[in-house]
């Protein structure tokens, strides 16, 4: 086991802080999400291509048809999390979203006990659930689940179950399949499904101004390669259930580049919200079993 290996549970981590700043980055881009994530596949698939087809083609013809399935229904499920996300915020308060949408551990929790009878430790399960407590503190208590905003609350629910099974999914074929290999298959099937969305649309290619493509650059630097590529990579050496219940800290983390780079300051209750948030994670750290 190499010295990235060892470490998988930190740079999950380090991860999850990268993968942050796509709300920051999402207010600096003027064009919509649909053109946001189309590009930021676009980007992204060019620098997978050439490595794979030196280093790992013969991984790539030993792919079989179950494995390349799985693939394509992580990367419709990886587009369903982007898609319901998206839908989510512009039909419901912020916090109603924030708080459904990061529900997703639990959604990973029913999926691998139901399917393969995996359990999670009650001390772990305890930590988690006060890692999401800590998030509702952290949202506000702006709420509404009613009249207009039902809508947005169920696709921000949405939004936690693909993303729950699209991290178990990963789970489940980085076992036997190379990292590389997988996450570029799952991205280039997430790119699909934007570009479809963008025909049927009818989302134009160009036309926006120069400022959103560099933002789009670097967004595919820290939000797809920093984060998601990375993500893929680890579930491979630590489980669904970990990756899953670190992005919860995505909130803190969020709210702190939120201060730094836009000067927001935090208020009280997400400033204990975000102390219990990592003091819960922390907890289901030490009680993991992988």
């Amino acid at each position: 086991m190499n010295l990235f290996q060892r470490n998988a549970k930190l740079i999950v981590v380090l991860a999850m802080i990268s993968g942050s700043t796509s709300g920051i980055l999402g207010k600096l881009i003027t064009a919509g999400s649909m053109t946001i994530g189309f590009y930021r596949l676009s980007f992204c698939l060019p620098f997978f291509i050439v490595p794979l087809l030196i280093k790992h083609r013969k991984d790539i013809i030993d792919i079989n048809k179950k494995q390349l399935v799985l693939c394509a229904l992580a990367g419709v499920f990886l587009f369903g999390h982007f898609f319901c996300w998206y839908v989510a915020v512009k039909n419901t308060v912020i916090a109603s979203a924030i708080v459904l949408a990061g529900l997703h551990p639990l959604i990973v929790m029913l999926f691998m006990f139901v399917f393969f009878r995996k359990r999670t430790p009650a001390k772990a399960m305890a930590g988690l659930l006060i890692a999401l407590s800590g998030g509702i503190l952290v949202a506000g208590m702006d709420y509404s689940f009613a009249g207009s905003n039902v809508f947005g609350n169920f696709m921000a629910f949405g939004a936690a179950v693909c993303m729950g099974i699209y991290f178990c999914i990963g789970n489940i074929v980085r076992e036997k399949m190379n990292a590389g290999v997988y996450i570029f298959f799952v991205f280039f099937f997430c790119w699909v499904c934007f570009a479809v969305g963008m025909l049927l649309t009818k989302t134009p290619l160009t036309g926006y101004p120069l400022s959103d493509y560099i933002w789009l650059i670097v967004m595919t630097l820290l939000c797809q390669f920093g984060a998601h590529a990375v993500l893929n990579w680890s579930l491979g050496y630590v489980s669904s259930l970990y990756v899953s219940a670190i992005e919860t800290g995505e909130i803190v983390s969020a709210m702190i580049l939120a201060f730094i780079v836009l000067s927001q300051v935090p208020t009280p209750w997400q400033m204990a919200g975000a102390t219990v948030v990592i003091a819960g994670l922390l907890y289901y750290n030490r009680n993991d079993l992988k």
